[in-house]
């Protein structure tokens, strides 16, 4: 029996466990810094960050460079504005991080129709109950609130699948050359855009608290690099299939946070509405045995 094919080791199994916690902890970290600072700050304060330990990687050759390009941008610039932005606009994060998931079935969708992939019976239900799923929880009182972040959120979701297909069809670039070259371009457009659009920006940073400022650290650092780094070593040794539902515990970690420590309300619709999303996702998520890592690790 090969390492490959073989029950999960111990060392694997806390590898899984690592990332579940640095991703949920992560999304809680989210949006607390952006409570403290402009959200696309924080976004490009994190990238800058990865960039530290990215930038060796950042270097030719660049195969497939205009798909590589939109993957860049894509995963990075665009969907970190509009996700951080949604983590800035909510009042709980709870229904926000469970909007989220929907990357997985999206992507499946989207491989279906770029790539010809099939779609089994089970993935097309799995996609049906997680779209009902967001709609239930935004029609209770509590996400009809968060209506405008969830929304944002569905759309940035939408866009890390149409990035993470992609990715499936350039086969040999190296993951960490990704991960570098959105760094890249993510910090500085971000950083921009901030200045750009959003308002007191110099001010907020100025006076944010150190919390906000560890937040941002936890992003760049032990999300960013240290959990990615994990994800990769994980699907160097498995198929992606066998390891990424785990992941799907991700936000049960998130809105135990939201729920203990940051004053989120769980109504039965949202209860409801979130389970049947999460169900709806695994459907998809262990029907797609092999469905590849994201593009830079958490989409959060």
């Amino acid at each position: 029996m090969s390492a490959s094919t073989g029950p999960l080791t111990t060392i694997e199994r806390l590898a899984i466990l690592a990332i579940i916690l640095t991703w949920g902890l992560n999304n809680a970290a989210a949006k607390f810094a952006t409570a403290a600072l402009p959200p696309m700050m924080v976004g490009g304060l994190r990238f800058l960050l990865a960039l530290a330990f990215l930038f060796p990687f950042v270097r030719p050759p660049f195969p497939h460079w205009k798909r590589l390009l939109l993957i860049v941008l894509l995963s990075g610039p665009i969907h970190f504005a509009l996700i951080y932005l949604a983590f800035g606009m909510a009042r709980s994060l709870s229904p926000l991080v469970v909007a989220t998931q929907l990357w997985i079935p999206f992507t499946a969708l989207f491989a279906w129709r770029m790539l010809g992939e099939t779609m089994r019976a089970p993935a097309v239900a799995g996609l049906a109950v997680a779209f009902a799923g967001v709609a239930w929880m935004s029609l209770d009182p509590h996400g009809a609130a968060d209506l405008p972040a969830i929304v944002l959120g569905v759309v940035a979701a939408a866009i890390w699948a149409v990035a993470t297909v992609l990715v499936r069809k350039s086969p040999g670039v190296k993951p960490l050359k990704v991960q570098g070259l959105t760094a890249f371009v993510a910090a500085p457009v971000l950083i921009a855009m901030s200045f750009a659009f959003e308002d007191d920006v110099v001010a907020k940073v100025s006076s944010a608290p150190p919390l906000a400022w560890a937040c941002v650290v936890f992003a760049g650092v032990v999300s960013t690099i240290g959990a990615s780094a994990l994800l990769f070593w994980l699907v160097q040794r498995r198929e992606p299939g066998r390891v990424t539902p785990y992941f799907l515990a991700t936000p049960l970690v998130s809105c135990t946070i939201g729920v203990l420590f940051m004053g989120d309300a769980l109504s039965p619709q949202l209860v409801i509405g979130g389970g049947a999303t999460m169900v709806g996702v695994a459907l998809v998520a262990l029907t797609e045995k092999k469905t590849p890592p994201a593009t830079s690790g958490d989409p959060a």
